[in-house]
C-alpha cells in the first residue's frame, strides 16, 4: 500500500467555531463527532480533525486544492463573510489572488489564526 495522508488534527480555541468555519467557507459536508473530534472530511480521503486546545492554538497552515469552480463558489464566501484574504502566505498583496503556475490561489485566516490556502494548480504545475 502506498504512504497516503489519512487525517491530521487540527488545534481550535473552539472546534465548534472551527469546524464550521471550514465546512461554511469550503462547501464540505457537516462535520462528524469521534471521540473529543469534530472530524471535517474532505473529498479526498483526507480528514481534518478538530480539537479544542483549551489555550491558544499554535497557527498552522492548511492548503486546499481545488477545481477552479469551486476556487470561485471558496473566494465569493470569503468575500460574502468579510474575511481578509491576501495573494501570498506573508499577506503583503491584501484582496488579490495569486497565478502562481498557470492556476489560482489565495490565502486567508481562520478563527484561530491557521493560515488556510486554496490553490487551482499544485505548486510546480504538474497533474492532479
Amino acid at each position: 500500500m502506498a504512504v497516503q495522508l489519512n487525517h491530521t488534527i487540527v488545534q481550535a480555541r473552539d472546534k465548534q467555531e472551527t469546524a464550521r468555519h471550514l465546512v461554511d467557507i469550503l462547501g464540505l459536508p457537516e462535520p462528524a463527532s469521534f471521540g473529543p473530534f469534530l472530524v471535517v472530511q474532505v473529498s479526498n480521503d483526507v480528514s481534518l480533525d478538530v480539537a479544542d486546545d483549551h489555550g491558544e492554538p499554535r497557527p498552522q497552515h492548511y492548503a486546499f486544492l481545488v477545481a477552479e469552480e469551486e476556487f470561485d463558489q471558496i473566494h465569493a464566501r470569503i468575500r460574502d463573510r468579510g474575511l481578509e484574504w491576501w495573494a501570498d502566505p506573508f499577506h503583503h498583496r491584501p484582496h488579490q489572488v495569486n497565478t502562481n503556475d498557470g492556476g489560482r490561489g489565495l490565502y486567508w485566516n481562520d478563527p484561530n489564526g491557521h493560515s488556510l490556502e486554496i490553490l487551482t494548480v499544485p505548486y510546480g504545475g504538474w497533474g492532479r
